[in-house]
């Protein structure tokens, strides 16, 4: 069976997230004890000892998820599963530096602090109240793409992320995300929600933001990835540093193109996504997208153990 990894994006974070496998696996510890270093804080701290509320703010879910993503990834590894044995890789969202740092393209501590850098850039780009993303259940991405268009009225409004056949996430000014929530309930959309984020990711509003990543990335070295990455904004292999490199700027005001990348996944052989770190969102839109693709998602010492059996 040909295997890809799978990284989760925002949303997935939890008090205790990676605790269970930093105490199983010395190699996940030093994952978390890499990034606080990295970070000049115990980041490890708030993960599991501290309050959703703070853990859930951008700069800190943001590099929290790729650490226990990264454990994880440490443990297979210790059970003798690297991503060698991956036919590629690829994350939603901050998922993709998740993605390279699995397949060795970043290391560990730059991962960190890039992270770091782009959700303080992420928050920083658009004041609190000003933007707004919502999610679009029953609509596909052609008529999602018409109702922001009907709803921006001069104002941004733009579909994000396109998860997987029925559900579009559409980012913008508030204004003109509130509109294209009605206007999408009209076009007979299953539900419309405003979504519970701080900041309007993945448009044009993010721009400062793309500004601030492209600077930072510039200071990091980026080598060829042990197996290719497939890019959010592409839907695409690559492999080249630097094509990488001018992927992750493009990805901040880019769209999540998820569906059309699983679906490339698919078409190139993939039977079976390993979604590794916290949480199962990434697993379910994979059923959506294509029910030919076995799904496991690896997350505590007993999902490595019975990841290991099967592999």
């Amino acid at each position: 069976m040909s295997k890809a990894f799978v990284f989760p994006g925002q949303g997935a974070q939890s008090i205790g997230m990676g605790q269970a496998l930093a105490e199983a696996y010395p190699a996940a510890k030093a994952i978390f004890e890499e990034v606080d270093e990295a970070l000049g804080e115990s980041l490890s701290g708030l993960i599991w000892d501290g309050d959703q509320e703070t853990l859930t703010l951008t700069q800190n879910a943001q590099p929290a998820l790729m650490a226990t993503s990264m454990a994880a990834m440490r443990a297979l590894e210790a059970e003798g599963v690297g991503v060698d044995q991956a036919a590629m890789v690829a994350g939603h969202s901050l998922g993709e530096y998740s993605a390279l740092a699995a397949a060795g393209a970043l290391q560990i501590g730059d991962c960190a602090r890039l992270l770091r850098t782009r959700g303080l850039a992420m928050q920083a780009a658009v004041p609190v109240g000003q933007g707004a993303m919502a999610a679009i259940l029953g609509l596909d991405l052609a008529a999602v793409r018409d109702v922001a268009e009907a709803a921006a009225q001069g104002e941004v409004c733009q579909a994000a992320n396109d998860n997987d056949p029925a559900q579009v996430v559409v980012s913008g000014n508030a204004a003109a995300v509130e509109r294209a929530v009605d206007i999408a309930k009209e076009k007979g959309a299953k539900r419309a929600v405003l979504l519970p984020v701080s900041a309007p990711f993945h448009c044009a509003l993010m721009q400062p933001a793309a500004d601030a990543m492209a600077e930072a990335l510039a200071e990091v070295q980026i080598a060829k990835p042990k197996v290719p990455v497939v890019a959010n904004v592409r839907a695409a292999q690559v492999e080249d540093p630097e094509e990488i490199r001018s992927l992750l700027v493009e990805q901040v005001t880019g769209s999540v193109r998820w569906r059309e990348s699983v679906e490339h996944m698919g078409g190139a052989g993939v039977t079976e996504i390993w979604e590794i770190g916290a949480g199962k969102a990434l697993s379910g839109m994979v059923r959506r997208i294509n029910r030919e693709i076995a799904v496991r998602a690896v997350g505590t010492p007993e999902d490595v153990a019975a990841a290991v059996a099967d592999a």
